[in-house]
């Protein structure tokens, strides 16, 4: 028999999540998303709800490893929520750091004008950084058409349409320089091991980079001179174990290179100038 409570239920759905890092959280979102409310609404006012059977099947769902965001189709990040759909990457806190970045390198000034997002994926980054400076435009290129059209729903649904182009394309540039480029491409080694929340069900294509996880890398540092603007920045993620060889490409482009760290502590971020 299911459980009674809410309060059962979310322990009972955590139990079976033991492969999260966050497993009572997952259920909490879970459990909100099924009674279409908050989960600050859910944890205020718990013993005020009934178990919906929709609650039943998203536990079946996320113990199969299905992502959490996934499930709920949302995601935060920065300072917005994104609908997110398999198709595209899950967007993740360490991927801020790209942002905060960004935040440095354009403080004491109004910020940039125009934005490129190279791999746009969802739109995470490229969105982030435009409801960060709200006068800010700019370009989200990708070469999925799933992510092309989540991106663009994104957009609208964030209101940002007018500001936020969302173009089809790969590893190509656009022929225009940006004060900020932002990226977050593959950097997974191909025979890496991956939780199988990641594996099974994130695109392979936003994932890995070939034997040594550089080769978007590689295509990427040739790109950049000529797409960041004099006293421009590109903000590019790199995998924690990456940091000298990744900005060993960008340098040998005649790029000047500096290496940020997550909030682990770990190397999350090239910081790149020309």
């Amino acid at each position: 028999m299911p459980p009674s409570t809410p309060r059962a239920a979310l322990a009972a759905a955590a139990q079976r999540f033991t492969f999260s890092a966050t497993p009572r959280l997952d259920a909490e979102l879970l459990l909100a998303h099924a009674l279409c409310i908050t989960r600050e609404r859910l944890l205020l006012s718990l013993n005020d709800w009934s178990v919906p059977a929709a609650f039943d099947a998203l536990v079946e769902r996320r113990a199969a490893h299905e992502p959490v965001a996934y499930l709920t189709g949302t995601r935060a990040f920065w300072t917005i929520d994104l609908h997110v759909a398999p198709g595209v990457l899950v967007p993740r806190a360490d991927s801020e750091t790209l942002i905060e970045a960004a935040v440095a390198h354009f403080a004491g000034s109004s910020g940039p004008r125009r934005v490129l997002d190279l791999g746009t994926g969802s739109g995470a980054l490229l969105l982030a950084a435009l409801d960060q400076w709200p006068k800010a435009s700019g370009v989200g290129v990708d070469a999925s058409a799933a992510a092309l059209t989540i991106a663009r729903v994104n957009a609208e649904r964030l209101g940002m349409a007018d500001r936020a182009q969302v173009i089809a394309g790969g590893w190509h540039g656009t022929g225009a320089a940006f004060d900020l480029v932002l990226c977050n491409p593959p950097y997974i080694e191909a025979d890496a091991a991956l939780p199988a929340e990641v594996r099974d069900w994130e695109p392979a294509s936003a994932l890995f980079a070939g034997a040594d996880g550089l080769d978007d890398y590689r295509r990427l540092a040739p790109l950049l001179p000529a797409q960041i603007a004099p006293g421009g920045v590109a903000c590019i993620e790199i995998g924690s174990a990456q940091g000298e060889r990744a900005a060993a490409l960008f340098r040998a482009a005649g790029l000047g290179v500096a290496v940020r760290r997550d909030l682990a502590g770990l190397d999350r971020c090239l910081v790149v100038t020309p």
